[in-house]
């Protein structure tokens, strides 16, 4: 249970962080796409581990291998299966977490729910689940993007108290990769990344909030009541590890306004109906408005940490831990593929689901 998202375009992730693999089954993708694992690898190279200092060490090449759904380098419109091997466990890092319950982690609760856990790197609670959302997120920024003229982006807006003023209409992917912590503002980035070397050194870590943009959506997609676009892409970031808040347009920000402030005023541009101000963020009533939809997602501080901490044991006493291994001081930068293929596995569900209600 709860391991599919997603309506006409659905997707099922499986695996755990120490078994053989982690992958996806997606179904629902239109046939006749071009496909190959050249289309997926440049996103899944963005989520690895180990791909800078500021982020977990562990070195998987995550090398993706298309087993099923395609023939001569095309969609066939049966189920895509993905396979992403496991490589570098290592497992006797984690022993001591086998009977001890590692803070504001998902170790007691699994126990509780389960009565068993796959202890070793966290299991299925890992986020090397995502690897198999963000597999499946490159195939849908591809038909976003081929079918419909739809751009999805994300980055880092945030760091603990340090943070950047962006535009979500004018800022590049090129920006985004210009640096290791997937910011782009220059300057903002460089003291973001001094933060998150002093504290990986002091074996700590922090959290911070991500911005996450699609361009070029049209009007309609959304459905009421419960399936609201902004519902749903709330859902869809707060299904990922350590995300802790989600705001969409002026969210919290909003509060500060008078309703005279903070409605978006509509004209005629182009011979469409367009707004002079985006505090909706581009969705309103649950529906989109032809305006960019910009939403911010807040990741907390790495639960793991490299430093002693009180805790329980499976067997009911207090003990310390302090945990072994290589973890991110800092979520973030590999976070921004994960927002941008939560995005995106969202707004095509929607954008079938509106082809088929409406045909168009």
């Amino acid at each position: 249970m709860g391991n599919s998202f997603g309506e006409l375009f659905r997707i099922t992730t499986w695996g755990e962080s120490h078994g053989g693999g982690v992958g996806v089954v997606i179904d629902g993708c239109p046939p006749r796409l071009a496909l190959t694992e050249k289309d997926l690898q440049p996103d899944l190279a963005r989520r690895r581990p180990g791909q800078s200092r500021i982020t977990t060490q562990r070195q998987e090449t995550d090398a993706v291998r298309i087993l099923s759904g395609t023939f001569e380098g095309k969609t066939l419109g049966t189920p895509i299966s993905l396979l992403v091997e496991n490589t570098d466990q290592r497992s006797e890092a984690y022993t001591e977490m086998q009977t001890k319950y590692r803070p504001s982690h998902a170790d007691y609760t699994y126990d509780a729910k389960y009565g068993i856990r796959a202890w070793p790197g966290g299991g299925r609670t890992s986020a090397r689940e995502t690897i198999g959302r963000v597999a499946a997120g490159a195939i849908a920024k591809k038909i976003l993007k081929k079918l419909f003229g739809v751009e999805v982006l994300a980055c880092v807006q945030q760091v603990q108290k340090i943070s950047a003023e962006i535009n979500p209409d004018k800022f590049t992917l090129k920006q985004v990769e210009a640096n290791i912590i997937r910011c782009p503002h220059k300057a903002t980035a460089e003291k973001m990344i001094r933060l998150i070397d002093r504290t990986r050194k002091a074996g700590d870590s922090v959290g911070g909030v991500l911005l996450g943009v699609a361009r070029g959506v049209p009007v309609g997609w959304g459905e009421p009541v419960f399936d609201r676009l902004e519902a749903d892409l709330a859902k869809a970031m707060l299904s990922l590890p350590a995300s802790k808040g989600f705001e969409i347009g002026s969210g919290f920000g909003g509060i500060a306004m008078k309703g005279s402030e903070h409605n978006d005023p509509f004209r005629m541009r182009g011979g469409k109906v367009r707004t002079t101000a985006n505090r909706s963020g581009g969705v309103q009533g649950g529906i989109s408005n032809g305006e960019t939809i910009y939403f911010r997602t807040v990741f907390k501080p790495t639960a793991t940490i490299l430093q002693s901490q009180d805790t329980v044991s499976a067997a009911g006493k207090n003990v310390k831990l302090k945990a072994r291994g290589r973890h991110d001081p800092c979520v973030l930068p590999r976070a921004v593929p994960m927002v941008e293929a939560m995005t995106a596995l969202v707004l095509v569900d929607h954008a079938l689901r509106h082809r088929a209600q409406n045909g168009k």
